[in-house]
């Protein structure tokens, strides 16, 4: 711990604070009606940690810790039994926790207390991304002429997430169910890829749940 420098970044304060795509929903609308095939909503002040290290540690690590094994295959993405905790395969070294909000800062400091001086990496991300769900039996079709990777279940089975372009942003997408997908967006991004699936899906009719 004493070579890391680690902030509780949801500490007490006057400050307030606003989900990625609320000046979206202010500016841009947020369509709502019967009739739709696609729904839309942020699951926002999500907790998101990038691990960086030997698999073999930080496995034993999360285990202990989180009670989940980090995925063994790449482009891997697995769950706790809640479906609240997840964890994705980024690269052979690098994987993404994301877990509900509030619990990163304490999630990390135990990860840290647990690995000791093992070399690794953890960094808190959480304020420069969010996360978008999409559902609905329109969400694929968006998807395929959204983005540039083959999003058809032969490919893209449930439990797979990988780092690709989203419109012109770069975009991990999860499928962690059937019906439903994960868009991980950086927050500067968020405007952005916001108004492109209204647009997009404007053919299908879209419903946001704030």
């Amino acid at each position: 711990m004493s070579n890391a420098a680690t902030f509780d970044t949801r500490t007490d304060t006057a400050i307030p604070v606003e989900p990625p795509l609320a000046y979206s929903y202010r500016h841009s609308g947020a369509p709502r009606g019967s009739g739709y095939r696609l729904k839309l909503r942020e699951r926002a002040m999500l907790g998101h940690l990038i691990l960086r290290g030997g698999a073999i540690v930080l496995d034993e690590a999360v285990r202990d810790v989180l009670g989940i094994s980090l995925p063994g295959q790449p482009q891997a993405l697995v769950h706790d039994a809640s479906g609240e905790r997840s964890i994705q395969w980024l690269s052979p070294d690098e994987w993404l926790v994301i877990v509900p909000g509030g619990e990163e800062f304490p999630l990390e400091t135990k990860l840290r207390e647990h690995l000791g001086s093992a070399h690794f990496a953890i960094s808190d991300v959480s304020g420069g991304q969010t996360l978008i769900e999409l559902s609905g039996e329109a969400a694929r079709e968006l998807l395929m002429k959204t983005v540039i990777y083959d999003v058809h279940p032969s490919n893209f089975p449930v439990g797979k997430g990988v780092t690709t372009v989203f419109a012109k942003a770069t975009t991990i997408i999860r499928r962690p169910s059937e019906e439903r997908w994960e868009l991980v967006v950086r927050r500067s991004f968020a405007d952005y890829c916001y108004r492109w699936l209204l647009d997009a899906g404007s053919e299908y009719g879209v419903n946001v749940e704030q």
